[in-house]
């Protein structure tokens, strides 16, 4: 009885969200697009009269060469840059306060990420707080970023995350093992290029684990109570390029045409979720990267399936859908069998690019505090289809741990 009224709680709280989705305009960024469109948007950011631009990024696209002719072009339109390196996967509240400190000695005007979405929601996070006065951690919630951040922009090196128009970005507490959310239509960036000639150099397991996660965003998206006709022809079209070019960029990551589709696979995905929201997967596989810094796109991978089996009694006509434009129905075949098919065929992916349904660092003594926090995070941001209680949530869990 008592979940039964938590429940109807819930439901009123996403029915708000619903409606502030439908009320408050969500911008979108000025896109570039095709191999070589990064250069275009470095061309693009001088002639808005930017001079002095940090570069929010990682250690190891700084090492293999990745930024140089970002950094080159920006130099020979007559903008100067400064490399801020300093970003980990799962970025900590220490890592923005790093970059923050690392913009103000150099004076920069904009902030452009190139990268993951680690460096991408960096990005945003110091943008925000270069033009907030108050701490990054009171930023942390919904329409808290009161001020435009900094001007930014954004070269996704990956096809997952989609945060090039997402109006998140997530951050990790160091302390406490737990995520926290920065939700505000003014962290969208001002321009972003999907360029698939950065992403030819990716190995496989990125490839998998980031195409998987594009893949859990336009699925939850798709069966999000708060889902509607534009973010279902996101979700759907987001799901037929990624069924039709995941495979390919694993067995051939030079491939520039597949390449491209996921690129545009994960943007289209993140404009699903921008309105429609997530759900479990992404609240548990947020705790699994702040508890064990389980890479985001490989927990969203491994937890995925779960999830679905968790819910395919409520959302089976929508996976049957999903069934049908992954080429996996037949006409004579019911709902229920067609979203059974789905969640094997997701199974039979995770096989092939050899992602684990478990995972190995999962204690059980962290299982209740994952679970509380989980539920925490999905029942006051995420539409789900079916809601969790603890016991359903540990249980879930405990699935994800290894078997002796």
């Amino acid at each position: 009885m008592l979940f039964s009224l938590q429940v109807k709680g819930y439901k009123s709280i996403m029915n708000v969200l619903k409606g502030m989705a439908m009320l408050v305009p969500l911008p979108k960024p000025t896109l570039f697009t095709g191999p070589g469109s990064s250069l275009e948007l470095c061309e693009a950011i001088s002639h808005m009269g930017t001079r002095k631009v940090m570069i929010v990024t990682d250690a190891m696209l700084v090492k293999i060469g990745l930024l140089k002719n970002i950094e080159k072009t920006l130099n020979d339109n007559g903008v100067e840059t400064v490399i801020f390196d300093g970003v980990l996967p799962d970025p900590t509240y220490e890592q923005v306060e790093s970059g923050l400190d690392f913009l103000k000695q150099h004076g920069s005007e904009a902030i452009l990420a190139v990268g993951g979405g680690s460096s991408i929601d960096a990005a945003k996070i110091i943008a925000a707080g270069a033009t907030n006065t108050k701490p990054i951690r009171k930023l942390k919630g919904m329409l808290r970023v009161w001020k435009a951040p900094l001007p930014f922009f954004v070269i996704p090196t990956t096809a997952g995350t989609g945060s090039e128009v997402t109006v998140a970005a997530v951050i990790s507490d160091s302390v406490t093992n737990q995520k926290g959310l920065m939700i505000d239509p003014k962290l969208v960036p001002m321009m972003a290029a999907l360029d698939a000639s950065l992403m030819t150099g990716l190995p496989a397991s990125i490839s998998a684990a980031t195409g998987m996660d594009a893949l859990t965003h336009a699925i939850e998206a798709y069966i999000s109570e708060n889902s509607t006709k534009e973010t279902d022809a996101y979700a759907l079209a987001a799901i037929q390029l990624i069924m039709h070019n995941l495979h390919i960029v694993i067995k051939d990551g030079q491939d520039l045409v597949a390449r491209q589709n996921m690129a545009q696979a994960s943007h289209y995905a993140g404009l699903a979720i921008t309105k429609a929201s997530v759900g479990y997967v992404h609240a548990i596989s947020h705790c699994l990267g702040a508890y064990y810094h389980t890479p985001h796109g490989l927990g969203n991978a491994i937890v995925l399936p779960h999830v679905l089996d968790y819910s395919k009694d409520v959302s089976g006509s929508r996976l049957a859908k999903l069934a049908g434009v992954s080429g996996l129905s037949t006409d004579k075949e019911c709902d229920l069998v067609l979203a059974q098919k789905f969640i094997d065929h997701i199974r039979s992916m995770l096989s092939e690019f050899d992602i684990p349904e478990q995972l190995d660092a999962l204690k059980v003594e962290d299982i209740p505090a994952i679970s509380r926090a989980a539920l925490k995070e999905a029942h006051y941001n995420y539409p789900v289809p079916k809601y969790m209680d603890h016991i359903a949530c540990e249980n879930l869990l405990q699935k994800l741990l290894l078997t002796p």
